[in-house]
């Protein structure tokens, strides 16, 4: 944002300040999109997961939750909830293998521990 900022001030005289405005836009654009894809993350407490996504963040109680699941080559894992419809774990990012297997085992785990999670076979 900040180097669009730079560039909206030093560019040719040549640009507008209607094109100067929207570097300016489009730096703010770009870092809002970046910190909401940064700030997903799961967190485990007592009462269940929440569950915050770049968009939206939900509330699960352990009970809702009956699995969760990261095939191969996909991004996150995917949490399937009691009535039938899943969730994305954002906060759980596939492309650190060793990393997201390690926290994907630690919430299988606490599935397994607090919720109505089938035991593993």
């Amino acid at each position: 944002m900040l180097g669009l900022i730079v560039l909206a001030v030093v560019v040719a005289p040549q640009f507008k300040l209607f094109d100067r405005v929207m570097m300016v836009l489009s730096g703010v654009l770009i870092g809002w999109i970046l910190h909401m894809l940064a700030r997903c993350r799961v967190i485990a407490t007592e009462q269940g997961l929440t569950v915050v996504n770049a968009f939206r963040t939900r509330r699960l109680a352990w009970a809702e939750v009956v699995d969760a699941d990261m095939g191969v080559g996909e991004p996150w894992p995917t949490l399937d909830l009691a009535d039938g419809t899943s969730v994305g774990a954002m906060g759980i990012n596939g492309t650190e293998k060793a990393l997201a297997a390690r926290q994907l085992a630690e919430l299988q785990a606490l599935l397994h521990e607090h919720g109505e999670a089938p035991d593993p076979s």
